[in-house]
């Protein structure tokens, strides 16, 4: 009985391998694709305002433009300064960084800030005609 059991059992059991041998060859023969070599492969550039830390940073510098909107330009300051720490290129920042010094009337403050957004913002003209009528005003308070 043990014996016809076993049998039985082997008998199963190679007729499933067979089987699975048989149908295995059935399939089509598919291509491999493989990757090819590294030197070859070309990662897409991420776009600089898909870059996690520059988007922070004009999230900032809007928030912070919206504080000096409402006078606020302590908290102001803090936004701005973060949106610089994050992105140093951005010359906004330093731009309404100027202004919100100016609110508070320390022009020296507001001088430096206006330089760094110059240097920043020197190839957008429009951006430049601001710098300077913020230059303007910064020589006019000191007087």
């Amino acid at each position: 009985m043990v014996r016809l059991f076993m049998a039985t059992k082997f008998l199963n059991i190679t007729v499933i391998c067979f089987l699975g041998l048989a149908l295995a060859g059935c399939d089509k023969a598919r291509p491999v694709k493989t990757p090819p070599p590294a030197e070859e492969r070309v990662e897409p550039e991420r776009p600089p305002e898909t870059d996690p830390r520059t988007l922070a940073s004009l999230q900032l510098t809007g928030q912070g433009r919206r504080l000096l909107e409402t006078g606020q330009s302590d908290q102001a300051i803090r936004v701005l300064e973060q949106a610089v720490n994050l992105d140093p290129d951005n010359g906004q920042n330093y731009y309404y960084l100027a202004e919100a010094w100016l609110m508070k009337g320390v022009t020296s403050e507001a001088k430096e800030f206006n330089e760094l957004a110059e240097i920043h913002l020197k190839e957008d003209n429009a951006w430049m005609k601001r710098v300077a009528r913020q230059a303007n005003r910064i020589v006019e308070i000191e007087k």
